[in-house]
């Protein structure tokens, strides 16, 4: 019988890894990582500073976005051969938003077993301390770049009632709130920044309020913008016109 906790031949595994804080890498992400025969890395320097704070050492090879097309085949037949492979992006949960997609992808196709090691997600983070709802979302990554083609997207999520979660970079980020502000109005929403670092914030308030803030006071670090869905004319009512709750038991 196999041993669970041991990496086993010819599978991938998804390695959740920090967001900032170290800390955050779970003993079950240690133990396989210090045990796999290769690990994959977005950026290797990057990923051997977290392992050698860990005492971890491991082969290493890169896969990134600019490798991904070569590289996947020879992961593939890595895994083919039974060699256990972990692939880990710079922060977070690889795949997510994130080229260990290609590989996953790849992977399901060749009938190679995957298996998910969890850890902190940005996105999830964000949404935890918005204020906003969380019984339904929709992450949407990073919006596209263009101006025309990010504020088509925008049209697009108008009438979406879900709380919206985007990410977004320090250089872009005021273009894109100006965007939001102007399709969707005074929606709440909030902007996370740092998450799990020392310099970790989150404001809260309207998408003007929120553009303000950052017009007059450009904050640096990587950015999560939650913003509330559309509003609903039944206010939680279902179409029945009782409430979607009633009957429920308490959690």
């Amino acid at each position: 019988m196999t041993d669970p906790s041991e990496p086993q031949p010819g599978t991938l595994y998804l390695v959740g890894t920090p967001i900032g804080n170290v800390e955050d890498l779970s003993p079950r992400a240690r133990r396989i990582l210090g045990a796999v025969d290769l690990i994959a890395a977005e950026d290797t320097r990057h990923t051997r500073g977290l392992l050698t704070r860990f005492a971890i050492r491991r082969p290493l090879v890169s896969y990134h976005d600019h490798n991904k097309v070569r590289r996947t085949p020879e992961v593939i037949e890595k895994l083919k051969s039974g060699l256990s492979v972990a692939i880990v992006s710079d922060a977070g949960s690889p795949g997510i938003s994130d080229p260990a997609f290609t590989l996953v992808r790849a992977a399901v196709a060749a009938g190679i077993p995957l298996v998910p090691i969890p850890g902190p997600s940005s996105a999830l983070c964000a949404l935890e301390v918005s204020g906003l709802p969380t019984d339904r979302f929709s992450f949407e990554g990073f919006l596209p770049r263009r101006s025309s083609r990010r504020r088509a997207r925008i049209e697009e999520l108008r009438e979406d009632p879900r709380t919206l979660i985007f990410f977004e970079s320090p250089h872009r980020l005021r273009e894109c709130l100006r965007d939001l502000a102007e399709s969707l109005g005074e929606r709440p929403a909030s902007i996370s920044r740092e998450l799990t670092k020392k310099f970790e914030e989150t404001r809260r308030g309207t998408l003007p309020s929120l553009l303000e803030w950052v017009e007059s006071e450009p904050p640096r670090g990587e950015f999560v913008v939650v913003v509330a869905g559309a509003p609903r004319a039944d206010a939680g009512l279902s179409r029945e016109g009782v409430s979607e709750n009633e009957g429920e038991e308490e959690a």
